[in-house]
């Protein structure tokens, strides 16, 4: 027996509390993934400029929140706490500030800060005005000190960011069909940014591997490989059948065998797709879909592709494993292949929609200016209201994007225990309709982190969990150079290097 049990626990819970996750999830949210939407977006290019200029881009820089504030009638700002902002039903937000440059032809004519949107702040965070009081103080400002916070104010009603548990993005899992040409499947959630595409391996009666993804619907696999600069067949079947003697990868290697190089093959996924200009045009396109939509958390440029061949191979592979070899299929309810979106996840989603938003508003707003020949600035073109009622739209009802519903909602206020259920409480993107069995079941790997016991009863049983108290889920990545340091300390030794592709160099 564990002795002074209640003061190791008491101690846990000085340090981390129950829903530390969702704030250190919204932190980081506002101190790295925003900066990092931003930077997708990238250069802006509008197609219609103003005459006597060459080139005209607009940079969109530095981003970063202010501290929240209230704007009274007569136009003072001064700062707001949670308090207030319940009592006046106010939205709790902070204005987001942004650093946008305008080059004409290649010389910076403007560089000025603007206010593109006010975000709602959750209670308790870095960027909450409680943030930092002690007890005594917090008190004095109207609040409870023992709310945990984790939650935002919108008209003055408490609402609270549902967490969903969805699948793991870059995983491979394989299952089984009832129904279908193909036995077996193999499916892949490729995400990048905001890229997250569906990639499906099958295998067809008479022994062809295809592969779907976005405009490419069954095309062969080993097509897409040599494609992609994998021109040999001694180089495919070393790296799928190097241990192994699958005959299946004869009968691909034959059919494929019309793709004699590259471009061959690029020609050939290019007219698969209804692309019909010339050949060289083709061959680009083909390239350039590739890059951007195979695959595309590898990387998305040239020197990717042969990457992303060995990986193909390598799905190839594992598909046959679990085809002719009769290996186990994945478990998609183990927890290891499940991934939780916390707020900032779900706040990082809705952004990087509505910015796209925003800078089509921009570009449309800047092109109507210069067909009426009254442009000046790039000022007049942005337009705070449309990303602040878009995102606080969103979050009023809870209609987030992918179709989701309930994603936002009113907390629950009967009693401290259900306010803390409320905010530990996580949902499968599955349907309550449809039966489910398994992801329904309590799994092994849900012991300490999900509790057993909450869950309702009637047709979200199993689907809606909450986390268990001492649950604790991580939200930072590894950067690429650490994993290699990591892999390297535990005695991973490098590969000798693979023989060259043909065509890998083009």
């Amino acid at each position: 027996m564990v002795h002074d049990y209640k003061k190791i626990i008491g101690k846990y819970f000085e340090k981390d509390g129950f829903i530390d996750a969702s704030i250190r999830s919204f932190d980081n949210f506002v101190e790295k993934v925003l900066p990092k939407i931003v930077e997708e977006v990238g250069e802006i290019r509008p197609t219609i400029i103003p005459e006597n200029v060459e080139d005209f881009v607009i940079k969109l820089n530095k981003i970063w929140i202010g501290e929240p504030q209230l704007i009274e009638a007569d136009g003072s700002k001064r700062v707001v706490f949670p308090m207030e902002a319940r009592l006046r039903q106010l939205t709790y937000a902070a204005p987001i500030l942004l650093e946008v440059s305008a080059y004409v032809d290649g010389l910076q004519v403007e560089n000025f800060t603007t206010q593109i949107g006010k975000l709602p702040i959750m209670v308790k965070s870095k960027h909450c005005n409680l943030n930092g009081l002690k007890r005594d103080e917090l008190i004095e400002k109207g609040e409870d000190p023992d709310d945990p916070g984790g939650y935002f104010i919108l008209n003055g009603n408490e609402r609270v960011l549902i967490m969903v548990e969805d699948l793991a993005s870059n995983r491979i899992f394989i299952s089984r069909n009832a129904i279908g040409p193909s036995r077996y499947s193999l499916r892949v959630f490729s995400e990048s940014g905001a890229l997250r595409i569906p990639h499906l391996i099958e295998q067809m009666k008479d022994g062809t591997i295809y592969l779907s993804f976005t405009r490419f619907k069954r095309v062969p696999v080993f097509a897409v490989i040599k494609a992609l600069g994998m021109v040999k067949d001694q180089d495919i079947t070393m790296m799928i059948n190097a241990d192994k003697d699958y005959e299946d990868i004869f009968i691909n290697l034959y059919k494929a065998s019309e793709y004699k190089t590259e471009d061959d093959a690029l020609d050939y996924l290019a007219r698969q797709i209804g692309i019909t200009q010339g050949r060289e045009i083709k061959i680009q396109r083909a390239r350039e879909y590739l890059d951007k939509y195979l695959l595309p958390h590898l990387g998305e440029t040239s020197k990717d592709r042969i990457a992303k061949a060995y990986n193909l191979c390598k799905m190839v592979k594992k598909f046959l494993m679990v085809a002719k070899d009769g290996c186990s299929l994945t478990d998609k309810d183990h927890y290891l292949n499940k991934r939780i979106k916390l707020p900032g996840d779900l706040l990082a989603d809705l952004f990087r929609i509505n910015t796209r938003v925003l800078v089509n508003d921009m570009l449309y707003n800047f092109q109507r200016l210069v067909k009426r020949g009254k442009f000046n600035s790039i000022r007049i073109i942005i337009r705070d209201k449309l990303l602040t009622n878009r995102i606080t739209s969103a979050m009023a009802t809870g209609s987030w994007p992918g179709g989701r519903q309930g994603v936002s909602q009113n907390i629950d206020r009967t009693n401290f225990l259900g306010t803390m259920s409320h905010l530990l409480r996580v949902v499968s993107l599955l349907s309550s309709t449809q039966e489910n069995f398994d992801a329904r079941a309590l799994h092994g790997t849900h012991y300490g982190k999900l509790c057993p016991i909450e869950t309702p009863e009637g047709t979200s049983i199993g689907l809606r969990k909450n986390l268990a108290m001492l649950c604790s889920i991580s939200h930072e990545t590894l950067e690429e150079n650490k994993v290699r340091e990591l892999l390297h300390e535990i005695g991973v030794k490098k590969a000798a290097a693979a023989p060259a592709a043909g065509g890998a160099g083009k």
